[in-house]
């Protein structure tokens, strides 16, 4: 995920404080990876050089100075275009998976293993998110769902090729 974006769209509802923008950062996308401080300061710092942000001072206190950012219009700008771009699906065709289990046929190696070994990855991560899902809120639970679905696409993608995996080392090794 683009920690700009997200940071440039938290601030599309209101100016804030680079240590307040980091909690909710945290709190609306961060809860399996939260951003560290140094990167939101670094974020922020690019946003005002891009011009998409502006810094609207300085408050003193128990600490460092606190600094409040605004968007701006080039940043709101920005963050539609952003908004509204579909995102790419899978822009590449490759992945680990399959460059495994094309390596594990060359090599003559058990590329079965291999396969039940990231289904059971696969499904211990299921077992994860759903338990995450009970009892959270709305926004978890959804975040969960869409993870969820990734992770059954793959299980079924590792279901077709186990059961390809003769014709495919054919095809490969030939």
């Amino acid at each position: 995920m683009d920690s700009s974006n997200a940071l440039l769209g938290l601030l599309g509802t209101g100016s804030g404080y680079g240590y307040d923008l980091k909690h909710d950062y945290d709190r609306h996308f961060g809860s399996e990876k939260p951003l560290a401080f140094g990167q939101v300061y670094a974020t922020l710092a690019r946003l005002v050089k891009h011009g998409l942000i502006e810094l609207l001072g300085d408050e003193a206190g128990g600490g460092p100075d606190r600094k409040r950012y605004a968007i701006t219009e080039s940043g709101r700008g920005r963050l539609e275009d952003w908004l509204f771009s579909a995102e790419v699906p899978s822009a590449t065709l490759q992945s680990n998976l399959f460059a495994k289990t094309i390596i594990a046929l060359l090599l003559g190696d058990d590329a079965e293993r291999l396969l039940d070994v990231q289904r059971a990855e696969h499904l211990q991560r299921m077992r994860e998110l759903t338990r995450k899902k009970r009892g959270a809120e709305l926004s978890t639970v959804l975040m969960c769902d869409h993870a969820l679905f990734h992770i059954e696409a793959d299980l079924r993608w590792i279901e077709l090729t186990s059961a390809r995996l003769g014709e495919l080392g054919a095809e490969v090794t030939r």
